[in-house]
């Protein structure tokens, strides 16, 4: 069978599973706000409790998922783990089309989850593992980039059907979404197995020749094949010396303080706030005292941002560095949430008893020019998410750990990703219906305290290889010290990696 070597395809076909988490956002915040949603499912007041239920039902699900995605992938490979993910997406947007009731929607949305779960934890793992260093960065970004496309695409789709007058205006998005779970079923068809992967299973030649047709045009003997499989090489025969790796041993020894590294990405990209703006951004806008249509075009145009301002940082992500990145984007998030909180605070009132059109949890209202502000407040948020905490926090975790631990921490810390997204999911609509403005100065101080958190603990991986990133944690290199690229700063070493802890191996075995 044909088997695609170029990088860009590759990435292509594989982030079609980030894709489909942007799908449910989307798919989701368009509808909660139309009357044949409410009328059909709640027939009248929507419920802050149920509703935040029904949202959060989804990552609660992809917590599931993701933990079993560490296991599923080290057993069956990253690339069929991607692919089952895609049959479980199936079956939970059956569920979700077909639903006649509650129960019935937050079991589709949960099988949704399960699968989302899947694909966010090993999409980034699979691309890591076939993309060379200098454009890895780049690469795994593409991750949140499909979603940015998902999320707009299906918002769009939701926007022209909520003008049908009947349970269609929501159905048909929801069956929309099996499109691209099976266009990444087939196409993974086309995607060669992470080298990496093969090789931890013994598997060199196959190993080999996946290099050699992605870094050497088929050439065995291209100088860069030659130098990644002997560092891959030598890093599996450093694992072989101990047992396969457990759940518990991320959370041992050296390996914690990267496993505390991944989960604190993960989880801080979650108390940026961005769930507030992405799945309740209907009600954000009614509250600013937009009406009817006009609430779901105004919502389309941040999506548009977070599209658009998505792809700067598929560039600048490998040249100005991770760190950078991350705390340009918490200081910028914190000025507007704070800006958000000050313009609800003194120009705004609380809405009627029941809130705005029968929403509790849009329980504000801002009129003149502040409601105009408070749009651009929210637009200047979602375009600082896009461009940095958005990409970068799916780029980081994979890179912070050596084969052996890399599927299964990973996968555990994208699970408090989605724990800690669907406990915010379930935690906005009440905190909106009960301390209104005070939830964006939550989120303000959060992206304060990751500032400070970035700072000090998270070391810069941007220009290394996977196993010179091993090298740099085992020489103990504050974070604060650490810079793009500084590998190439030391004298080749015996591996030619310029890897002294793949010296150490050499040394042991000539020994």
């Amino acid at each position: 069978m044909y088997v695609i070597s170029n990088f860009y395809f590759i990435t292509g076909i594989a982030v079609i599973g980030g894709a489909l988490f942007g799908f449910d956002i989307a798919a989701m915040s368009a509808v909660i706000g139309t009357d044949q949603y409410r009328e059909y499912f709640f027939g009248g007041s929507i419920s802050s409790t149920v509703q935040g239920g029904i949202t959060s039902a989804m990552p609660g699900g992809a917590f599931l998922g993701s933990i079993a995605s560490g296991f599923l992938s080290d057993a069956m490979g990253r690339k069929f783990s991607i692919q089952i993910g895609a049959c479980i997406w199936l079956i939970g947007c059956t569920l979700s089309c077909a639903s006649q009731n509650i129960a019935m929607l937050i079991l589709g949305r949960l099988v949704n989850g399960l699968a989302v779960g899947i694909c966010s934890a090993q999409v980034p793992v699979y691309v890591s593992e076939v993309a060379r260093s200098d454009i890895r960065g780049r690469l795994v970004g593409c991750q949140q980039w499909a979603i940015t496309w998902g999320i707009m695409i299906m918002f769009y789709i939701s926007f022209g059907c909520s003008y049908i007058k009947s349970t269609a205006s929501f159905r048909i998005p929801w069956g929309v979404q099996m499109l691209p779970a099976t266009s990444l079923l087939i196409g993974c068809m086309f995607i060669p197995r992470s080298p990496r992967w093969l090789a931890r299973k013994g598997r060199w030649q196959e190993a080999e020749d996946v290099l050699a047709l992605l870094h050497g045009g088929g050439d065995k003997e291209h100088p860069y094949v030659r130098q990644e499989m002997s560092e891959i090489r030598i890093m599996v025969e450093l694992e072989k010396q101990n047992a396969d790796a457990t759940i518990w041993e991320i959370f041992k020894g050296p390996i914690l303080y990267r496993t505390h590294i991944a989960i604190s990405t993960q989880v801080w990209s979650q108390l940026t706030g961005v769930n507030v703006m992405m799945y309740y951004v209907t009600y954000i806008f009614k509250m600013a005292g937009l009406t009817g249509s006009t609430v779901l075009v105004s919502s389309s145009i941040q999506y548009v941002i977070n599209v658009v301002m998505t792809i700067p940082a598929l560039y600048f992500l490998d040249k100005a560095g991770r760190r950078r990145t991350f705390l340009a984007g918490s200081l910028l998030m914190a000025t507007w949430l704070f800006a958000n909180a000050g313009l609800m605070a003194t120009h705004g009132n609380p809405a009627p008893p029941g809130g705005i059109d029968g929403i509790p949890a849009a329980s504000w209202i801002v009129h003149g020019p502040a409601s105009k502000a408070l749009i651009a407040s929210s637009y200047l948020f979602v375009a600082s998410f896009a461009c940095t905490w958005g990409p970068a926090s799916w780029v980081y975790p994979p890179e912070l750990f050596s084969q052996r631990h890399r599927s299964k921490a990973v996968s555990f810390a994208v699970s408090c990703n989605w724990l800690f997204n669907f406990a915010l999911g379930y935690f906005v609509p009440p905190a909106f219906q009960n301390i209104q403005w005070k939830v964006y100065i939550i989120f303000g101080v959060f992206c304060l305290a990751m500032s400070i958190h970035v700072f000090l603990a998270f070391p810069e991986t941007a220009g290394k290889t996977l196993e010179e990133v091993e090298s740099m944690f085992a020489e103990h290199v504050p974070a604060w010290k650490t810079r793009v690229g500084t590998t190439k700063d030391m004298p080749p070493s015996r591996s030619g990696s310029k890897s002294p802890e793949l010296d150490r191996v050499i040394d042991e075995k000539e020994v």
